[in-house]
């Protein structure tokens, strides 16, 4: 009589984990940028990135980020943004868009869209070590920055999360091999501690060409130098 209830015990124990891990796989959509990860693998077939080049990964700030290779000119810049998108879709996607290009350094820029749509930033935190441990599974010595993240007048109402994902990350930064973190938090901010509006495009949540460029000063010291 005791056997079968044991066996049942041990399904469960078994199976219950599977459940929720692939429930929780399947809460979030990855299919719906198919067809920009498909663009951007044509884009590599005609025209193939360097390797040991500087791959631009993450959110809409990055996928706006049109004037990239002008901005650090000789360096071999890879920008594969796609907006909208959370840390996990980066992660979830570096096999077909960060490790064939065997890229010395990953630039990463999300969490936003991550804390907008309801994560806590302790999960933001947990994506961001699991992006870092996938990069750095398959290309151990390839640096991988975070780009932190910065308030918007937008978003003004998750400044305080995103000042707490960037002080986790930060202080990982400092006990991770290979890892390092360029701080952004105040680069909108004006003297009264509110996001300056002149930095913004009209949807106040993107910058404009005025905010970029104090963006590609903090990036600069960041960058290789140019053999």
């Amino acid at each position: 009589m005791r056997r079968p209830v044991v066996l049942s015990l041990v399904g469960f124990l078994i199976a219950g984990p599977w459940r929720t891990g692939t429930c929780a796989e399947g809460e979030h959509n990855f299919q719906k940028w198919e067809p920009e990860i498909t663009a951007f693998e044509r884009m590599d077939r005609t025209n193939p990135p360097p390797k040991n080049g500087l791959v631009f990964i993450g959110s809409s700030t990055i996928r706006r980020w049109t004037s990239l290779r002008q901005d650090f000119p000789g360096q071999p810049i890879i920008n594969r943004g796609f907006g909208g998108s959370e840390i996990v879709d980066s992660t979830h996607f570096a096999e077909r868009i960060i490790f064939p290009y065997q890229p010395r350094m990953v630039f990463l820029r999300a969490g936003g869209n991550d804390l907008n749509n309801g994560k806590s930033s302790d999960q933001v935190f947990a994506d961001f070590k699991e992006f870092v441990a996938a990069i750095h599974a398959k290309l151990p010595a390839t640096e991988v920055v975070f780009i932190s993240l910065s308030p918007s007048i937008a978003r003004w109402k998750q400044a305080d999360k995103e000042k707490a994902v960037n002080t986790m990350i930060e202080k990982y930064s400092h006990q991770v091999p290979h890892l390092g973190y360029i701080d952004t938090y105040s680069l909108p901010l004006g003297p009264d501690g509110q996001p300056r509006p002149e930095l913004f495009v009209e949807d106040k949540l993107h910058f404009n060409a005025e905010g970029y460029k104090l963006l590609i000063e903090r990036v600069r010291p960041f960058m290789p130098t140019l053999q």
